[in-house]
């Protein structure tokens, strides 16, 4: 210890002793956090030159668009051919949908409610998208805005589709059933507030409430990784069963009349009863893989909906300085507007909570 001390000391004179003859001793001590903060390595330069053009200022909210915005692009372009409802292309509803759904989607309120829900989300789902990005809103605000009204006016219409064909969507199940209620009543309330605050140019509570909206919307894609993981699971398991309906199940066995009456001769003639159908996903049988969905679908959307209502809600407390510097843009123009209460003129938490009167940065004391 006294020899690297009195290294230390040797050191410490030499540089005392080039700074005051004029010389220059390099400094080996490695640059703190503020130094090397200023170094930007390449990746950071290359994502800046990605996402800077389409108008993201934030490094953070670039990654969020890409997985969150590209699984709706995705998953919505993929169903585009299911527009094609009744036709006998691979890739129709019809032949794409689980197997035994087209049994109640062929005719009546069930045929009217599918077609409803499918030729407006589709839709909707391509053009939110476009809704999130900054550039957009810079560039082009007349888009912005009808492009928003459209995506209320298809979701607010997909959700009546919805509900006429939730008793039978994966075998109608109560969860399945409430998880389309809860849906339906949380993105119309949000998309409903979402409105009012932009008509009130409350900018930062309309931001809020169509992330909330939108992200409700989400719960779609992420269910179907939790029924598959969930399916997998039970079908290894392999003591699961649903019930299904038998007309439904002769609905699959209209070629093969032969194998209905070995495998379940109490639904020859397609009656209204029900049957125990085993649970499996890998099955050959398609009743037996739809049977794993039944069980799974309604419990894998209310778990996506808790974790896309949670993530949502992290992420907006994580941003309150986005929200905040929108709420002073949304002060001048409701000041210039001619707005009463500017800054609150929209639903505002110190309007109708217990949050203290909310005052413009220039203002405060």
């Amino acid at each position: 210890m006294t020899w690297s001390r009195q290294v230390l000391k040797n050191i410490s004179h030499e540089r005392a002793i080039a700074r005051t003859s004029g010389h220059c001793v390099a400094d080996t001590t490695p640059p703190d956090n503020e130094t090397m903060s200023n170094y930007d390595n390449w990746f950071v330069r290359f994502w800046r030159k990605v996402y800077n053009p389409l108008g993201f200022k934030k490094g953070y909210n670039f990654p969020l668009f890409f997985i969150f915005g590209g699984a709706m692009l995705g998953f919505s372009l993929a169903r585009i051919s299911y527009l094609n409802i009744s036709g006998d292309a691979p890739s129709s509803f019809k032949s794409g949908a689980v197997p035994g759904e087209w049994y109640w989607y062929q005719s009546g309120i069930h045929r009217i409610g599918i077609t409803l829900h499918l030729v407006t989300v589709v839709p909707a789902g391509i053009l939110m998208v476009f809704q999130f990005l900054p550039i957009i809103r810079y560039k082009a605000i007349l888009f912005h805005r009808v492009n928003g009204y459209l995506i209320i006016l298809l979701a607010t219409l997909g959700n009546v589709g919805a509900l006429m064909i939730a008793r039978r969507a994966f075998g109608g199940t109560l969860a399945t059933q409430s998880a389309v209620g809860t849906l339906v009543i949380a993105t119309t309330i949000s998309m409903a507030l979402a409105y009012y605050n932009i008509k009130r140019l409350q900018i930062d509570q309309h931001r809020a409430w169509m992330l909330r909206a939108m992200f409700a919307l989400g719960t779609i894609i992420t269910l179907r990784i939790i029924m598959a993981i969930s399916s997998g699971i039970i079908s290894s398991i392999g003591s699961y069963s649903a019930a299904m309906h038998c007309g439904e199940i002769a609905f699959l066995y209209a070629k093969f009349p032969a194998a209905l009456q070995i495998r379940y001769p109490s639904c020859v003639g397609g009656n209204s009863t029900y049957v125990a159908v085993k649970a499996d996903i890998n099955s050959v049988f398609g009743e037996e893989g739809k049977a794993s969905m039944v069980l799974t679908f309604g419990m894998a959307w209310w778990v996506a909906i808790a974790m896309h209502t949670v993530g949502v809600e992290i992420y907006l407390r994580l941003t309150a300085a986005e929200g905040e510097r929108l709420r002073a843009v949304s002060y001048e123009m409701q000041k210039k507007a001619g707005m009463r209460n500017p800054g609150s003129a929209g639903l505002t938490a110190d309007r109708v909570g217990d949050v203290g009167k909310w005052e413009a940065p220039g203002e405060m004391a």
